[in-house]
């Protein structure tokens, strides 16, 4: 504090100090800027000395912003100490530790109560060569320790600040990547709880763009011991888009990987959470846009058995998403090429859920299918249609004949003389009979499908669009203006990143 009070009116201003002097002088903001404050358990003490940081950090951020070499060497240690300083920090116990997880749409974030003394600005006269010697892996883990913090602002800027130490330390680049690795392993398989794997992951995308071809071993291990597995996580809403994007790049750099990525969705695809499957629906869909026929080929039966799955879903949203793969044109060329194959797998579901799926848009889209179907292969569609019937109609005598059987197996059980003693006569019989398409039925569908596919997708344009309902919970002013003034670093993720 003492320190605080001695400079506390002097602003730093470098025209008024002699250049040989401005270098001793930045030194010494930046050891005054090195005394920490309390915001927690007493924010209101100690105000002037706290405006009083604020400004010096705040002075240095100008003046290495407005001239240029002005960060000498003697100035790096001085400023890896004062970061690391105000930085590195245990982190609070979590606001929710047992609750649901982090929802962006609805939950308001928790806030760092520092953060007037933690936002840092890099200096664009930065210089590697010397920044090396106190930049090392230690600096770079207690970094990355910090992307569990609850302060969206506070992971914004560690993001460009990891993706700038990883574009110009190519000596740490491999140990960046272990240790996000060992972030991503402790997180499926220990904690399931980490506020930074969305910003984890758009770093990952970026580096992952910039892969020398042939990918290593190395990365393809990443893709599928680390990338897959994250799907399985309870909480994947919350980083899906980063998450799916990594998976698109890897197989637009290697279309060979295709195989292995979509049999691990079709491994971790959910049973029961409708909401997830959804995501799933629309990553493979972005798969499928970049998938080669001839990798098509190799899990068309297996992915199309799940999409047949999805369209007999009583959850609409799914069995709708499933449905509209077939509006994209690209999806559909590769259908037409490997239809003897993909329609079979298909039109007992499409057949079944046109009749009895109680929503009125899946009956739209699915005769819509049926229709493009028909057109792509007549004559196909119409063995399928006489397939489905035998089958049904060879369900329908086996059920018949079992039927039989207990009915054989009762009136032997009547002749015993203790059947009276043991029966119940309350005891319902149940026919297991099915439903066997007449030849009216198939004539009746072509109809329908040439009549209901046309209006199903009219009556699917004027619906309006599905919002998803918030609660109406009161918002934070603080938080909001807080958010609201936050800005974002100068300068965003580079697509491309130096071959590695």
């Amino acid at each position: 504090q003492s320190l605080a009070c001695q400079n506390s009116g002097s602003g730093f201003q470098p025209t008024d100090a002699p250049p040989i002097e401005r270098e001793d002088l930045f030194v010494q903001k930046l050891r005054q800027c090195c005394v920490l404050f309390d915001f927690i358990s007493d924010p209101l003490s100690d105000l002037k000395y706290k405006e009083v940081k604020r400004a010096g950090l705040n002075e240095m951020v100008e003046y290495i912003t407005h001239n240029s070499e002005v960060v000498t060497e003697c100035i790096y240690p001085e400023a890896v100490i004062m970061f690391s300083v105000n930085v590195f920090r245990t982190l609070p116990p979590s606001s929710n530790p047992t609750g649901a997880e982090f929802d962006p749409e609805e939950d308001e974030p928790t806030l760092e109560a520092a953060w007037p003394h933690l936002q840092v600005l890099p200096s664009p006269d930065f210089q590697p060569n010397i920044a090396k010697k106190y930049i090392d892996q230690k600096f770079v883990l207690l970094l990355l320790e910090l992307f569990d913090s609850e302060d969206p602002r506070e992971r914004d800027f560690l993001k460009t600040i990891l993706h700038r130490i990883y574009g110009k330390f190519l000596g740490l680049r491999a140990y960046i990547r272990r240790q996000i690795n060992n972030i991503f392993y402790r997180f499926i398989y220990e904690t399931e709880h980490h506020n930074g794997i969305a910003e984890l992951l758009e770093i990952l995308g970026s580096i992952i763009n910039g892969f020398a071809l042939p990918l290593k071993e190395e990365h393809k291990m990443f893709l599928i011991r680390v990338l897959l597995p994250l799907h399985k996580v309870k909480s994947l809403s919350v980083y899906h888009p980063q998450l799916a994007y990594c998976v698109v790049q890897f197989l637009e750099k290697d279309s060979g990987l295709t195989e292995p990525v979509i049999m691990g969705l079709l491994k971790f695809w959910p049973k029961t959470h409708s909401p997830k499957e959804v995501m799933f629906l629309n990553e493979l869909e972005e798969i499928l846009d970049v998938i080669e026929p001839s990798e098509f080929v190799k899990v068309q039966e297996p992915l199309f058995r799940q999409l047949a799955k999805c369209v007999s879903s009583p959850h609409f949203q799914v069995a709708e998403r499933a449905l509209y793969y077939w509006n994209n044109e690209y999806i559909m060329s590769l259908i037409s090429d490997n239809a003897a194959k993909i329609l079979p797998i298909m039109f007992p579901a499409l057949y079944k859920n046109s009749k009895s799926h109680w929503n009125k848009t899946i009956h739209g889209l699915i005769y819509n299918a049926l229709k493009l179907f028909m057109e792509m292969n007549q004559k196909l569609f119409d063995d399928c249609t006489q397939q489905y019937k035998a089958e049904k109609q060879k369900e329908k005598y086996k059920l018949k004949e079992r039927e039989e059987v207990w009915h054989r197996i009762e009136e032997l059980a009547r002749q015993n003389p203790q059947y009276m003693v043991y029966s119940n006569s309350s005891v319902a019989v149940y026919s297991m009979e099915t439903e066997t398409p007449t030849a009216e039925d198939i004539q009746l569908l072509k109809k329908t499908v040439e009549s209901e596919a046309s209006q199903g997708l009219k009556d699917l344009k004027k619906d309006k669009v599905l919002m998803r309902r918030k609660s109406e919970l009161p918002q934070d002013v603080y938080t909001i203006k807080a958010l609201e003034a936050h800005k974002r670093a100068e300068e965003y993720l580079t697509a491309n990143q130096e071959a590695l």
